[in-house]
């Protein structure tokens, strides 16, 4: 975050300008994974009691959690998911690497988080292209992912367990990305899943939603009081960051500061 504040993410050499050599040093201003790891690497220290709660509900636009200590909070960057039964689909799928999970004990829940920053949703995910007649978007991947891992699919197991609750949120600079709206209908979230007659149920709607940087630095900004002297500095230094990156996407989109 300093790094990039400050002006000092580095320049290429030439044999990196060349494609010759790959610089693991320079801290590209398009890394969404850069992003990713300085929100929530400072999240991860700040009580949970006072963020994670706004996060979810204005994400969901619902208000399905409440201020609660949170048992065994645990927040994991790019975590890789069991690969996808080949027998479910008409493609051969590869592991899916989620930017963000978080999961919690009372009650048991899981929350998934797909990262964007310079780029969109893909609308093709690998070895699928939507040919199959199913929708190959990274969103309902996530979805059908996070669905089977939380226990939504009826599955021939030797213990069947409860279900998690399952969480999906899509945290992009600017929200408004028509294909949370379109699988928030259980219709057509059922529709775009193979295999979806052995979903047992759906977790309680609504599941998935959005939020833009703005809304996380609001939220920040709002529930700052709550906070220690040390977790406010960390908020304020984070909400610069947020505000530096939403002005640097702007410049390289042609926008310039304003």
């Amino acid at each position: 975050m300093l790094t990039e504040l400050n002006g000092k993410g580095g320049c290429l050499c030439e044999p990196a300008r060349k494609g010759e050599l790959r610089c693991p040093l320079i801290v590209r201003p398009t890394s969404e994974d850069v992003v990713t790891g300085t929100l929530f690497g400072t999240l991860r220290v700040l009580n949970p009691r006072w963020w994670l709660p706004d996060l979810l509900n204005q994400a969901l636009g619902a208000e399905r959690f409440h201020r609660q200590i949170f048992r065994d909070l645990r927040i994991e960057l790019w975590q890789k998911q069991r690969i996808y039964p080949r027998h479910h689909l008409t493609w051969d799928e590869g592991q899916t690497e989620v930017d963000v999970v978080i999961t919690w004990e009372n009650p048991a829940t899981t929350v998934f988080i797909e990262m964007k920053y310079g780029s969109n949703l893909s609308a093709k995910t690998v070895n699928n292209n939507g040919s199959a007649g199913y929708p190959a978007d990274q969103l309902i991947r996530n979805a059908r992912v996070g669905l089977r891992e939380n226990g939504w699919f009826t599955e021939d197991v030797l213990f069947d367990l409860p279900p998690r609750d399952f969480v999906l949120i899509l945290l992009t600079p600017t929200s408004g990305n028509p294909l949370v709206q379109e699988y928030r209908d259980p219709v057509q979230l059922r529709s775009a899943i193979p295999r979806a007659e052995q979903l047992k149920d759906l977790p309680r709607s609504p599941f998935i939603g959005e939020l833009s940087y703005r809304g996380v630095i609001d939220i920040l900004t709002e529930q700052q009081r709550w906070f220690s002297l040390p977790e406010r500095r960390l908020i304020e230094e984070l909400n610069e960051y947020l505000q530096f990156k939403l002005s640097q996407l702007r410049t390289s989109n042609g926008h310039g500061h304003g």
